[in-house]
């Protein structure tokens, strides 16, 4: 029987598509491993790690090293100039400071965070990608908010983990709104940047009339990669199941606040992934 065709498959033979589930794979065992072992906090970084190699190797099977690579760097970028300015200023998420538990540090900020912001902005802008791929500003507020989402899961667990703290607190697990609204501003700048990035065409494109050119906008011709999409979806069921069954104590509002919200981009994803 005839396989039906993702909208935007890749072929499976891919060696960086192949790499990036190798890494995606690796990244759950090193999960479900920090979720078992009474300290959880000396394996964060090593999921990290993998959570953003397998993003950028993804993100190279579908646009390519180079593009993989510069939109990569630019998510951490902005992701660490935010934190940077964060921790100094109270912009935009509001008063915090990190703690000394997670090294290396650059400026006072952990370097896995911004690696963070790098690999999982690559993977909520190609969720954004599926759910709007013709409508500009529409993608990248979806790809805005589905980053945010995850964020619904990471700040009561780095809380607990006590890898940074709130100057005074706020209504969700200690966590202020303002944090949440300087996530969406960030993160909106973050999609903004990377669809730049992928979005276009190194070269010109002739017109139908002769000797007339185009720089042309967004390419969607090949879609999302479906492996960054899987890692979004992946980052989601395993979030929910942690707070939900594994982590002591449990969390449950946290389980349902965080997987409903991610659920949200990554159900629709994969719908519109299926239409072809």
């Amino acid at each position: 029987m005839r396989r039906k065709r993702l909208a935007w498959d890749v072929p499976a033979s891919s060696p960086l598509g192949l790499l990036g589930a190798g890494l995606l794979g690796a990244m759950v065992v090193a999960q479900v491993a920090s979720g078992l072992r009474p300290e959880p906090i000396r394996l964060t970084s090593v999921v990290v790690v993998l959570l953003a190699a397998s993003a950028v190797a993804f993100l190279a099977a579908r646009h390519g090293p180079v593009r993989a690579a510069g939109a990569f760097a630019a998510a951490v970028a902005i992701g660490y100039a935010a934190e940077w300015v964060g921790i100094r200023t109270g912009l935009p998420f509001g008063q915090y400071s990190y703690t000394s538990v997670l090294r290396p540090q650059a400026g006072g900020v952990p370097v896995i965070v911004a690696l963070a912001w790098g690999g999982m902005g690559l993977a909520a802008h190609a969720v954004a990608s599926a759910i709007a791929p013709e409508h500009g500003f529409v993608r990248w507020a979806a790809g805005a908010a589905a980053l945010t989402a995850w964020d619904l899961f990471l700040d009561p667990q780095m809380l607990r983990l006590g890898l940074w703290t709130w100057a005074d607190g706020g209504p969700y697990r200690g966590v202020p709104l303002s944090n949440f609204a300087g996530w969406l501003a960030v993160s909106l700048l973050v999609m903004l940047v990377i669809d730049l990035i992928v979005g276009r065409e190194d070269t010109a494109v002739p017109f139908h009339a002769p000797g007339r050119y185009r720089v042309p906008g967004p390419s969607r011709e090949s879609g999302p990669s479906p492996g960054l999409v899987t890692l979004y979806t992946v980052m989601a069921a395993m979030e929910t199941l942690a707070f939900a069954a594994v982590f002591e104590p449990r969390d449950p509002l946290v389980a349902v606040a965080g997987g409903v919200a991610m659920g949200a981009f990554a159900v629709p994803a994969w719908r519109r992934a299926w239409r072809k």
